[in-house]
């Protein structure tokens, strides 16, 4: 049994098929097929179930790929310490992160973390998707979502507060909703819809309210969104992160804040696989995402937020409209 066959079999487990293994390791589908029925002819025994879409390992075929893991994990540790030897820290990292969040949160994290590593290439997919991370290739997925996979390794950066919010000459046009149900009738901006309808969880306390909306203004981009919640278009249902600072201004006043709103879930963890060789390169990105998260959580935890108090009083006139009375930010 050669080294070469069990990481052979680590590949092939990780991709989930035959044919996605053999595009990572650029051999042909009839090429990994043969090394694998060799190697269980050598082992005497069957080591995947085979199924129209996936293979599954048998209980031997777990046992080898543990073997066959921390075999190919002191083969890259070594390979890099070799590589990187005399030389500055290199490496690339790829990376997955959610197109509001990274473009608007991460994107100063990820150009400072660049201009400390230069020799570190960062390769950035800005997606909402949440996928197979060996089937996409990713290092590391940042993801908002109720409850981490079971699979993966999970660091929390901190929790996701989603804002029911619109900007003042809204408010003062047509007035803002005082109750959760009269979202319904608001014309409504917001991100990731599928379908016309949108489903949102509010929690008042221990209890849980779920309310389904058809939102008018839809977009992946969270900077239009912001954009056209300025603009007066309608009441916006999205995370902090994208209107907070005109929150603190005043441009954006917020409604329903006793409720706590979730679309995708309340808290942002990082994703990767476990027992997987981490390079100086992607451990190094780790620490420095979790450091700058943290930091971040303490500095909004530490700063009031205007529906908390210590805010100037709002403008006055804005009328409540037809019948809801504005919740102004106080």
């Amino acid at each position: 049994m050669e080294p070469s066959s069990l990481t052979l079999l680590v590949e092939i487990l990780d991709a989930g098929n035959l044919s996605q293994a053999a595009r990572k390791l650029k051999m042909t589908r009839a090429n990994v097929s043969y090394h694998l029925n060799q190697l269980e002819q050598s082992v005497g025994l069957q080591l995947v179930r085979r199924t129209t879409r996936r293979v599954e390992p048998t209980e031997v075929g777990l046992r080898l790929y543990q073997h066959g893991l921390s075999i190919q994990n002191e083969l890259l540790a070594a390979q890099e310490t070799v590589s990187t030897l005399g030389q500055g820290l290199q490496g690339r990292v790829r990376l997955s992160v959610p197109s509001g969040y990274g473009q608007m949160v991460m994107s100063d994290w990820l150009i400072e973390f660049k201009r400390l590593y230069p020799g570190i290439v960062l390769d950035v997919l800005f997606e909402n998707r949440v996928d197979d991370l060996m089937r996409d290739e990713v290092d590391i997925a940042i993801r908002v979502m109720p409850e981490p996979p079971q699979t993966l390794v999970a660091r929390e950066l901190g929790p996701v507060r989603y804002l029911a919010c619109a900007s003042r000459g809204y408010a003062a046009a047509q007035g803002l909703p005082t109750q959760l149900e009269q979202l319904r009738t608001a014309p409504l901006i917001t991100a990731g819809v599928i379908g016309r309808q949108l489903r949102v969880s509010a929690y008042l306390g221990n209890e849980r309210h779920e309310i389904t909306l058809e939102p008018t203004l839809i977009s992946e981009h969270f900077p239009f969104l912001r954009q056209a919640i300025l603009a007066g278009l309608g009441v916006g249902l999205v995370p902090d992160y994208v209107v907070m600072d005109a929150v603190q201004s005043g441009e954006i006043l917020t409604v329903l804040d006793n409720y706590r709103l979730s679309i995708f879930g309340t808290q942002m963890f990082m994703l990767y696989m476990p027992d997987r060789h981490k390079t100086r390169a992607a451990r190094t990105f780790i620490d420095f995402i979790l450091e700058k998260a943290n930091t971040a959580r303490a500095s909004s935890e530490s700063r009031p937020l205007p529906w908390q108090g210590d805010a100037p009083a709002p403008a006055q006139g804005i009328p409540s409209g037809r019948h809801r009375r504005a919740k102004l930010v106080r």
